[in-house]
């Protein structure tokens, strides 16, 4: 496209522009260009041809079948570029193949041009025949680039697009690629930066044509819409003064307005020695009513200014709209893209995404169990990561029930229960846990009368004492509410720590699905560690209840001591009376007649066996406490080298398969296109910015 005019915009500009389409920038934000459109039968093709002076291929199969962008420019060494952009919905195969396909000549002659589209067509899956084939597409969306330069090329842009059309022709037009057309067609016309070349042939009723109705959809106000009439020397006579009045912009009014052209007919096409631009002014200079139009409307060389004026000026005006739409837009992919997490394609990649989720799970865990809740936020928001101070409170409440002898023998109401259980149950550790029960509390009432039974159930010759099988017995009858009681308890623990470890993951992890297929990993280890915590408790349950009663803790004799002498306080504190100066006294032929009237031998044995198993009792009772705090909540539970909640850590991510990882952390296949589509859309918009610099 030769020119001898002066430049009308900065082709620095200019330049840029035609670059951010070059990278795909054009995917993703409209920008501003010239689009060529038309019906197939417009002489839209012709009308191009005489525009950018290439010699557009004759060939009827080699239509305009898929986009072409179309770019001059001004440089020292004339040459021809010719590369396809890929779609932006090709899939990655096809969009490698079309992206590494390309052709640079120094001139583009007629032949080479129609065995480049050829190959064109080749290479983007088309059929290069005028039949459609089944193997082969009839249209395509990607868009074929032809950027001419040279000392004497003008800066002009231009996208040519298929022509539409609405009847179907049976084996080579189909319904499917008359939509097809028709969505790639609008999608052109909709960007609010393109400025639409309607081609119109003016030997027909304008008024019915499909693309003005389609120009006027998207384009109300006709404020980006320039009208070019073509086949002026095919109307009838006396139709003339419809397009005279389009021109002059009486009828049809288009801000842009209406250019009027020539293209030339068969017979001149096949005529080589044939001047296109020489016979259309001739026919613009004498014939009537034509010669009577001002001549910056009729003519290509005039249709050719009019362009470069529009596009300089269109480009002046949108190109701060589109530096700064670049901007936000590359902003909001990385957004997005941050909002995805971290990349999970490869084993590595997903054992470093879970390895930062175990080590935040395992710092916060540490300041949880060291009760140093100012140190993360996470416990004032979520108070059931609280675990150290759940834990000694339900000790607390362990302890309680039977710690005060004094109080529950004063306790007369049979009716007070207390539960076994504080918290409730997950569902995923019904099979392990004990459910709650609610248990009398103990009463004193009726003891003695128990273990006379017992005993006179039980003697055998021993004399002034009792079997010694008669002490476990008792003690495991008095002590079987400690399996509800320990089970209660351990359970409440297993509890408590599995909704630590649930919620802080939900903490740590907020994706539902990374987290739900992590604790399908994890609950059958948990699910183990929990079960030797209870089996713990059993373990000393079985001990204390099952074993013969054994203790070397002093404060059994101190128990037992305490318990006689109480005893013979209480038989004792009726006969003594006070004296003064001596306080209460006790007559010693008083005390002396009382021993006279003793107990019974089974009454007196009944007592002892009380005192001694209440000693024992009460040595046991703290004994079995400790004992299941210390081993199974404690040491199994909470803060042991094996504890729950120290599985989840970075080297239990070590120790997970290649497998297990894309289990637990691959991302799905939405996911991973969202990611490709976000990180392709920031590398083109990357490059966009820099172009745009």
């Amino acid at each position: 496209m030769a020119s001898s005019s002066p430049t009308l915009a900065d082709p620095t500009m200019l330049a840029k522009i035609d670059r951010l389409s070059a990278c795909n920038v054009g995917h993703h934000i409209n920008l501003p260009q010239i689009v060529v459109v038309g019906d197939q039968s417009s002489g839209k093709s012709s009308a191009l041809e005489g525009l950018t002076n290439l010699p557009f291929p004759r060939d009827s199969g080699l239509c305009t079948r898929f986009a072409t962008q179309i770019t001059f420019r001004r440089s020292a060494q004339a040459s021809v570029a010719v590369s396809i952009i890929p779609s932006k919905s090709a899939d990655a195969a096809h969009a490698e193949r079309v992206r590494t396909w390309r052709k640079d000549l120094p001139v583009l002659e007629q032949m080479e041009f129609a065995n480049i589209m050829r190959e064109v067509c080749g290479v983007m899956g088309l059929s290069v025949k005028v039949e459609a084939s089944d193997e082969c597409k009839t249209f395509s969306e990607d868009v074929l680039w032809i950027e001419v330069s040279g000392p004497e090329q003008e800066h002009l842009s231009v996208i040519d697009v298929p022509g539409i059309f609405k009847r179907t022709t049976q084996g080579i037009m189909t319904k499917a690629d008359i939509q097809l057309v028709e969505e790639m067609v609008y999608g052109y016309m909709r960007n609010p930066r393109s400025v639409m070349l309607a081609v119109i042939p003016a030997n027909v009723d304008i008024a019915t044509q499909a693309i003005l109705e389609m120009a006027e959809e998207v384009d109300p106000k006709g404020e980006r819409t320039l009208g070019v009439l073509t086949k002026p020397d095919l109307m009838d006579k006396g139709a003339e003064k419809t397009v005279v009045d389009m021109i002059e912009g009486r009828n049809h009014k288009l801000t842009l307005g209406w250019c009027l052209v020539r293209n030339p007919g068969k017979s001149e096409y096949e005529d080589s020695n044939v001047d296109r631009n020489a016979i259309e002014k001739r026919f613009f200079a004498s014939v009537v009513p034509w010669n009577t139009l001002s001549k910056d409307r009729v003519g290509t060389e005039s249709l050719r200014m009019r362009l470069q004026e529009i596009l300089a000026t269109h480009i002046r005006r949108e190109f701060p709209k589109v530096r700064a739409e670049v901007s936000k837009k590359l902003k909001e992919c990385k957004a997005m893209l941050k909002d995805l997490g971290i990349r999970r394609d490869t084993a590595a990649e997903q054992s470093k995404y879970l390895i930062d989720i175990a080590t935040q799970f395992q710092s916060i865990t540490d300041l949880a169990l060291g009760a140093q809740y100012h140190r993360n936020d996470a416990f004032e928001e979520d108070p059931s990561l609280t675990i150290a101070t759940a834990v000694v409170s339900r000790n607390d409440f362990m302890t309680e029930p039977s710690e005060k002898k004094e109080d529950e023998e004063k306790t007369k109401d049979k009716d007070k229960k207390v539960n076994t259980r504080t918290t409730t149950n997950h569902d995923e550790l019904d099979d392990i846990q004990h459910d709650n029960e609610q248990l009398f509390k103990p009463y004193e009432d009726g003891i003695l009368y128990w273990l006379k039974e017992i005993y006179l159930a039980t003697r055998g010759f021993e004399m002034g004492t009792f079997d010694p099988s008669l002490l476990p017995m008792a003690m495991k009858s008095q002590t079987k509410k400690w399996d509800a009681l320990a089970h209660g308890y351990i359970s409440d623990i297993v509890n408590t720590t599995h909704t630590f470890i649930t919620n802080l993951l939900q903490r740590v992890c907020p994706d539902p699905t990374i987290r739900a297929n992590l604790m399908s990993v994890l609950t059958d280890e948990l699910t183990t560690r929990y079960t030797m915590a209870i089996a713990q408790v059993d373990f000393i349950l079985n001990v204390e209840r099952a074993g013969i009663p054994m203790t070397l803790n002093r404060h059994f004799a101190e128990n037992l001591d305490w318990s006689r002498r109480e005893r013979t306080e209480q038989a004792v504190s009726a006969l003594a009376f006070n004296v003064e100066n001596h306080g209460r006294i006790v007559e010693l032929l008083d005390l002396l007649d009382n021993h006279h009237h003793s107990l019974s031998n089974s009454e007196q044995i009944v007592r002892d066996l009380h005192d001694i198993l209440y000693s024992y009792y009460q040595v046991a009772q703290k004994r079995i406490v400790d004992a299941i705090c210390m081993q199974a909540a404690e040491y199994h539970l909470i803060c042991g080298p094996e504890t729950p909640l120290k599985l989840f850590s970075p080297l239990f991510v070590g120790g997970l398969s290649a497998d297990q990882l894309e289990e637990i952390a691959g991302e799905d296949a939405l996911v991973k296109r969202k990611r490709a589509q976000l990180m392709k859309e920031i590398e083109d918009l990357e490059m966009g910015r820099k172009i745009l610099t």
